[in-house]
C-alpha cells in the first residue's frame, strides 16, 4: 500500500469551528471554555457513507441530533429532533439505513425519594419523519417495572431498516381472566424500525442478561446470571453458554467481582469461535474459544506488563479487526494490515502524534469515519474515502478549546515510600515558570480504573492557569495486572492512598512544585483519594478539592442496599477496621486543609447523602469547608454552566 501521505487531499471542513471558538473565545473566561460540555457526544456513518448524524449539547442540558448530507455543497447540520433534558437525553443514534436511525435515550428520575435510571429506544428519519417506539411497552397489566427500553445488539447489514435487539418482558395477568402471558425476561426480537413490528428469535429468558451475536444475524451466545444463595441479590458472576445445532452448551463462567473467568466480546463467525478477555500470567489477555464442542482455547494477544482491553472493530458487522492496550500511551495492534498501514499513514498525515481511532464505516468500509486525538488536541472527527484517498475534516469535539495553548502531557515514573515505581502523567504549564509552582495532585475515579495519556479538560485548564497536575495511576488502578490491582482501592486503601501522596512529595522533591500551594483535587473516587490524603498527611497538601466524592465507606455499603449489586458492593468494600479508618467523614479531626466540594443530587454512582455528611462533619468539628450542591445534576455534572462554575470556584480557592 503506498503511503496515505504521499497522495491525500483534505477537503474543506462542515464547519470551521476553530473560528467560531475564536469569536466567542474572546467573551468567555478560561473557566467557561474548558468547562463547556464536549460539542460532539457521539457520531455514526450511513451505510452508503453519505450522511453522518451526531449528537450535540442544546441549551440547559437539553441534547439535540444532528443531520448531515455530505452530498451536499453547503453541508450544514440539520437538527433531527430534541430531547428535553428533563429528564431524558439522547445518548446515542446509529443508521439502520440511509434514511432512517435507531436512537437511545436515557435520564434519571426521582420516585419516593429513591433514584431511578431509565432508558428507551426509538427510529426516526433522518428528516425527523416517522417516529417509532422500538422498546417493550408494559401496561397496567405486567406484574412489575423494567425501566431498561433495550439494546441493540445487531445491525443486520442485509436487511435494511430491520435490527435485532434485546428487550425485557414482563409477566402479564389480567383481573377476571385466565388471559395472560407468563414469558418473562430477556428475548432477542427481530425488529422493523419503521412499523416497530416484531418477532421473537429468543424467546424471553429469566436470567439472561446478555446475548451476543455473529454480526450477520445469528444468535451465538447468551450470559445468564447467577443469585447469591436463595436470594436475588447479584452474585457477581456470569455464566455463559453458546448455540450449536439449536441447543445451548457451557462456554465458560465471568466474575466480574474477583475478575477472573472468560467473559466474551464478539463472535468470529467463519471461525466459529468466541473472542473475549481472561486472566493470562497475572494479566488480562485476548483468548479465542471455539464453539465447535472441542472446548479449544488460543491467546491471540496478551502483554507481560499491562492488561488486553479492548477490542478494536470495524463496520456494519462489528468485524474484529485488532485490540487495543495502554501503556505510557494507547497502543492499537490491528489484525488487518491494510488498517495498520492505513492508521499509521494518516496520524502521520495529521502531524504524527495523533492517536487514530476508527469510529465508524459505510457497509462496504470504502469510507471511513475517524477520530484523531492527542493531548494537545481534544479531538477531531474526519470522513477517509479509501478509494479517492481523500481525508475529509468534519467536526472538533471541543471547538472552543482549540484557540487555547493547551499543555502536553509526559509519562513519568516516580518512587514510593516502599520503593515501587508508579506511572503517572505529569502536565506542566505551556507557558511561563514550570519550577517552584502551585501545582496539584489529582487521582482518578474507579478506583476500577486507570488514567491515560491524551486531552484531560480538568488537567488542562489548570496547567492553563499556571498549575503543574500529575495524575497517578496508583496501586489499585486496572490495567496493570492483578498484582497491580491487588484488593482494589478501598480494601487496599492504605496502598493505594500511600501511593496518591507519595506523588506530592514527588513533586516537591523535584522542584516542580511549591509546598505552599500543593493541593489535591479528584473526583469520585478521586474525591475520596483527595479527603483522605489530607487525613493521612494532613501537613503535605494546603487545600483539598473533592468533586461526587466518597467519604463514609460504611455507608456506601448502605447506600446499595435494596439494589440488586448490593452483595457485590458489599464485597468490593469489605469489612473490617479498614472501614472507620478509611472513611475521611469519621477521621475529619486529622484534616487540616480546607475543603471544597461539589455534588450533584440525582448521582446513582455516588449518592449525594456522602458530601453532605462530610460537609457536617467537618462543620462540627470547626474546619473549614464550602460546599455546592446541583439539583437534577448526576455524577458527570454534565452542565456547562455548572462546570464552568466548578472551575472558576475551584480556581479561586486554591493557593497560587
Amino acid at each position: 500500500m503506498r503511503s496515505v501521505s504521499s497522495f491525500l487531499l483534505f477537503s474543506v471542513g462542515l464547519i470551521s469551528t476553530a473560528a467560531i471558538a475564536q469569536d466567542e473565545d474572546k467573551q468567555r473566561t478560561a473557566a467557561q471554555v474548558f468547562g463547556a460540555v464536549p460539542a460532539v457526544y457521539d457520531i455514526s456513518l450511513s451505510p452508503d457513507g453519505t450522511k453522518v448524524a451526531f449528537i450535540a449539547p442544546g441549551p440547559g442540558t437539553m441534547t439535540d441530533l444532528f443531520a448531515i448530507d455530505l452530498n451536499q455543497a453547503q453541508s450544514n447540520p440539520k437538527r433531527v429532533t430534541r430531547a428535553s433534558g428533563d429528564p431524558e437525553n439522547l445518548q446515542w443514534c446509529n443508521w439502520v439505513s440511509n434514511e432512517r436511525m435507531a436512537c437511545k435515550l436515557g435520564g434519571i428520575e426521582k420516585n419516593s425519594g429513591d433514584l431511578y435510571g431509565f432508558s428507551r429506544m426509538v427510529a426516526i428519519n433522518s428528516d425527523g419523519s416517522n417516529p417509532v417506539l422500538l422498546s417493550k411497552r408494559h401496561d397496567s397489566t405486567a406484574l412489575g417495572l423494567s425501566l431498561s427500553g433495550g439494546q441493540v445488539i445487531d445491525w443486520l447489514p442485509g436487511e435494511e431498516n430491520q435490527v435485532l435487539m434485546t428487550r425485557y418482558h414482563l409477566e402479564e395477568v389480567r383481573i377476571g381472566s385466565r388471559v395472560g402471558n407468563k414469558d418473562e425476561g430477556l428475548a432477542v426480537e427481530k425488529i422493523d424500525t419503521l412499523t416497530g413490528r416484531t418477532k421473537f428469535v429468543e424467546r424471553p429468558t429469566e436470567e439472561a442478561v446478555e446475548f451476543i451475536t455473529d454480526g450477520q444475524g445469528n444468535v451465538r451466545i447468551k450470559g445468564m446470571r447467577t443469585k447469591l444463595g436463595r436470594t436475588e441479590l447479584d452474585s457477581g458472576e456470569i455464566k455463559y453458554f453458546y448455540e450449536t445445532d439449536g441447543k445451548w452448551d457451557a462456554l465458560s463462567e465471568y466474575d466480574y467481582s474477583n475478575r477472573t473467568g472468560f467473559e466474551p466480546y464478539a463472535v468470529e463467525k467463519d471461525k466459529n469461535r468466541a473472542l473475549g478477555f481472561a486472566p493470562y500470567n497475572g494479566r488480562q489477555a485476548l483468548i479465542a474459544k471455539s464453539l465447535d464442542g472441542t472446548g479449544r482455547q488460543e491467546v491471540i494477544f496478551s502483554d507481560d506488563l499491562v492488561d488486553i482491553d479492548g477490542l478494536i472493530r470495524i463496520g456494519r458487522a462489528n468485524r474484529v479487526v485488532g485490540v487495543s492496550y495502554a501503556k505510557e500511551k494507547r497502543v492499537s495492534e490491528y489484525f488487518d494490515t491494510e488498517l495498520a498501514s492505513l492508521a499509521s499513514a494518516l496520524s502521520k498525515a495529521l502531524g504524527g502524534s495523533k492517536s487514530i481511532n476508527f469510529v465508524d464505516s459505510s457497509q462496504d468500509e470504502s469510507k471511513l469515519l475517524l477520530l484523531a486525538t492527542s493531548d494537545i488536541d481534544p479531538g477531531q472527527y474526519y470522513l477517509f474515502d479509501r478509494t479517492g484517498k481523500q481525508l475529509r475534516p468534519l467536526l472538533g469535539i471541543r471547538p472552543l478549546v482549540e484557540s487555547q495553548k493547551l499543555a502536553t502531557v509526559k509519562p513519568v515514573v516516580y518512587s514510593a515510600a516502599d520503593g515501587t515505581k508508579i506511572p503517572a502523567y505529569l502536565t506542566l504549564p505551556p507557558q511561563g515558570p514550570v519550577k517552584n509552582i502551585p501545582a496539584i495532585v489529582m487521582p482518578h475515579g474507579g478506583p476500577e480504573a486507570r488514567d491515560e495519556w491524551g486531552f484531560d479538560w480538568l488537567a488542562q485548564f489548570f496547567a492553563s492557569q499556571g498549575f503543574a497536575v500529575i495524575q497517578p495511576n496508583f496501586r489499585g488502578s486496572t490495567g496493570y495486572g492483578d498484582a497491580w490491582y491487588q484488593k482494589n482501592g478501598y480494601k487496599g486503601w492504605k496502598t493505594a492512598i500511600g501511593d496518591v501522596t507519595d506523588a506530592g512529595r514527588w513533586l516537591v522533591a523535584e522542584g516542580i512544585a511549591k509546598p505552599s500551594a500543593l493541593s489535591i483535587v479528584g473526583w469520585s473516587y478521586g474525591g475520596y483519594a483527595a479527603l483522605q490524603s489530607a487525613v493521612v498527611a494532613p501537613d503535605l497538601f494546603k487545600a483539598v478539592v473533592a468533586i461526587a466524592p466518597v467519604t463514609d465507606l460504611s455507608q456506601h455499603k448502605s447506600d446499595s442496599r435494596g439494589y440488586y449489586s448490593s452483595a457485590v458492593q458489599r464485597e468490593r468494600i469489605g469489612n473490617g477496621p479498614h472501614i472507620a479508618e478509611g472513611s475521611p467523614a469519621q477521621n475529619v479531626d486529622k484534616i487540616k486543609a480546607p475543603v471544597l466540594m461539589f455534588h450533584g443530587d440525582y448521582d446513582q454512582n455516588v449518592d449525594v447523602t456522602q458530601s453532605r455528611l462530610m460537609e457536617s462533619k467537618l462543620k462540627g468539628a470547626g474546619k473549614s469547608v464550602t460546599y455546592y450542591e446541583y439539583p437534577k445534576l448526576a455524577h458527570g455534572l454534565h452542565d456547562a454552566r455548572v462546570r464552568a462554575e466548578m472551575l472558576q470556584k475551584s480556581l479561586d480557592f486554591l493557593p497560587k
